[in-house]
This record gives C-alpha cells, structure tokens and sequence, in this order.
C-alpha cells in the first residue's frame, strides 16, 4: 500500500517540481482539477495565438498565395517531424494525416499486401472498437478466405500462426491502462513471419515510446490526447524505413502521389512516407497540432512518466485508504501501465458524474470503469490529491446516488 500525503506536502512536491512551470502554457479554465487528458488534451495560450494568425494572417490576408508563402503543403511532414521524436522514429518516417481509423485503414491493406498468401489480421480482444471495427472491415472487403482474429492478451501468442500476415495491437488498454511489452511482442511477431501495427493513442506523448528500438513496422495515433492538438486533431501515421520503397495504400488520393501537381492521369506513389497521405491536407488543424507540440521542446518524456507514475502512487494511496468500495485495475509496476488509473466500480457513470459536478473532470468506460488520467504537463500533486479526497467525499456520502447522475449523455 502506498503512503498518503498532506496537502501541504502535495504543495511542496509541486514546488520542486521542474516540469511545473509548463503548466503556465495552458488555458486552464478556473475552479477545475483536469484528469481527462488521455481523452482531449486543454488548450495551450500558443496554440490560441497561431489559431488567430492563421484565420487572419495567413488564410485571410494571404489567401490562396499562402499554399506557397506559408507552405501549408507540407504541414503534415513538418507536424510528423515534431511527432517522431517523441514515440523514437526516425527522420521521414511519420507523416500527419487523415484519423486514426482511416490510417489504421490503410496500413492494414498495405501489411497485408506485403505478406501475400497470408490472410489473416490478428487483434487483442477489448481493443478500442475502431480497431476492431477497421480490422472487420478489412478483412470483408479483401474477400474470400480473410478473417480478423480475435485472442485475449493471454492467448495472443499461440493465436499468431503461419496463416497472420499483421498484428494490430494498442500498446496502453484504453480501459484498464495496462501496457504491453512492446519490443518483446513485436519479436514475437516477427518471429512468426507477420508484421505488426502499434496504436500509439494512449502513449504519444505520455511516456518515451522507442518505434526503432522495437522495431516496429508500422504505428498510428491521435494528435488530440496526449499530444493536446485540439478535438478532431488530424492523426500521425509511422512506416518503418525498410517498408517505405514501393509503399502502396489503397487510397490513392491526389496528395499521395509523387507529383500533385503534375495533375497525371495515372497514380504513381510518393516515394516516401507521404505516399500515405490522400486529399488536402487540413491546415486549420495541423497549424493548432503543431502549435501545441512545441511545448515538448521543453518537456522530458523519461521525467512525464516518472511524475505521472508518482500521481498515480498518491491517487492509489486515497483510493485504498478511503474508497474501499472502489477496485484498482490498473498494474502497480509502472512498466506494465500508462498514465492512467482505472477504478472499477458497478455504478461508475455515476461517480463520474457527480465528480464532474464538483469540478474533477475524469471519464467513463463501460461497464464499470472510472477512468482517471494524469497528463503531468500541466497536472499538480496537489491537484490529484485533492481529487482523490472529492472522490473519497462522493464515496464516503454517497452523493453520487442521485437520479441526475444516473441519466447517461450522448458523450461519456
């Protein structure tokens, strides 16, 4: 069991903490403790500012002539640049584009053309539904013979046979938080002649994530979480450099190919990583993502997990000694786990609820999970102490017994 601390001693952790003064950088509104961070990212006070002089300067002075005096074109190279260093890519290795279904989409077909003869995508059961969702649909649309794979964590290995061309598993479980051993799945994979695609969501910008120690073949995530780009955030896309000559996807939109605007008839693949862009890239929101990236100049990813982990010791600590109703989920080492705790519990949403009403803005996952996210950028100790001790009051009273809590949004 972990030791509870003092507000006063929760303060003085905060002051000595380095990363603290990056919490000036965002837009934090008053009278709330933000632990939802793994779900939308908070605005920083830079990305307001190059917002307004996007709309104004470069679309509303510059017009169509900011295409090449701003070069929008290559924003989703620039912005993938920003993002490669934080999940160990190398240089031309990650473009921004489209979401992370629609990448997911096209890296799919692309593993599976590359491991002709074999016709079957293999995917972690409880994976986020748009994994799965893309993984079935896939597999329908390549025909006859293809099939996704369904295996817990625990039969994942013998479920990777002859017959799996590509593996597609997210490294931090949305629900419970827990991390997979990324570089010894990855050998495992490799070892049975498939490929495999990380979903980065729960883990760009979180932790240190080493694609090229791993080595990966591909990976996605969003630019919306961790990465604080703003809702809808376009997402990143990883190929590793070995699979980058002769890449192919299957939508061969005009941005994708070598030469846009030689306006050719027949489609011929940038021969980099860019060949897995599509249409027009979305400058409004990759200005705002790479706006908000820049505050990782300043940010050491080694020293993010390390705080977020002692967050999660003191949230742990409130919760086990004050909230016996309430089950921790989430793994103890913080090598198996993200920067999240996971609090099972029957009546969760309602929890939930009636903690958002008290200013604590965490979330929901069905059935039974409360779902807490400590995003140490801009998140104090003494903010997560003082969260655990409202959800210890919500518990303790059972003030989250109340019809306008129990009455489910369209949103959760």
């Amino acid at each position: 069991m972990q030791q509870r601390i003092s507000m006063d001693e929760a303060r003085a952790l905060d002051r000595a903490d380095a990363l603290a003064p990056l919490r000036d950088r965002f837009d934090l509104p008053p009278g709330v403790i933000y632990l939802d961070g793994n779900s939308l990212g908070p605005l920083q006070h830079a990305v307001r500012r190059r917002m307004a002089d996007v709309v104004a300067k470069e679309w509303g002075d510059g017009l169509i002539r900011s295409w090449n005096t701003c070069d929008w074109l290559d924003l989703p190279s620039r912005v993938g640049a920003k993002i490669a260093p934080l999940i160990g890519a190398g240089e031309g290795t990650v473009t921004v584009t489209d979401s992370t279904s629609v990448n997911i989409f096209k890296l799919l077909t692309a593993a599976l053309a590359a491991r002709p003869g074999r016709k079957v995508i293999v995917t972690e059961a409880g994976n986020f539904p748009t994994d799965l969702y893309i993984a079935d649909g896939v597999a329908r649309l390549h025909g006859a013979g293809f099939e996704v794979r369904v295996a817990s964590r625990d039969d994942l290995a013998p479920a990777i046979g002859d017959d799996v061309a590509v593996v597609l598993l997210t490294e931090v479980d949305y629900r419970s938080g827990r991390r997979h051993d990324m570089a010894g799945m990855t050998a495992s994979i490799h070892a049975a002649g498939a490929l495999v695609i990380w979903d980065l969501c729960h883990s760009a910008g979180a932790f240190p994530v080493d694609l090229t120690a791993a080595n990966a073949d591909f990976a996605v995530g969003c630019g919306y979480k961790y990465l604080n780009g703003g809702p809808g955030a376009p997402a990143f896309a990883y190929v590793a450099p070995r699979h980058i000559p002769g890449l192919r996807q299957p939508l061969t939109g005009w941005m994708g190919h070598a030469e846009p605007f030689a306006f050719d008839d027949a489609y011929r693949p940038a021969p980099t990583v860019e060949a897995l862009r599509v249409g027009t890239p979305p400058v409004l929101a990759l200005s705002a993502l790479d706006a908000a990236l820049d505050v990782f100049t300043d940010a050491d990813l080694a020293a993010l997990k390390a705080k977020a982990d002692a967050m999660f010791d003191l949230f742990a600590a409130e919760v086990e000694a004050a909230c016996p109703q309430l089950e921790i989920v989430t793994p103890r080492d913080p090598s198996e786990r993200g920067n999240q705790i996971a609090l099972r519990f029957d009546h969760a949403y309602a929890v939930m609820q009636a903690l958002i009403a008290r200013g604590v803005i965490g979330d929901f996952r069905t059935p039974d999970i409360i779902r807490i996210g400590f995003a140490p950028l801009y998140l104090r100790y003494e903010d997560v102490v003082q969260a655990a001790r409202i959800l210890a009051d919500v518990m303790g009273t059972g003030s989250w017994n109340q019809s306008q809590f129990m009455v489910r949004a369209r949103v959760v």
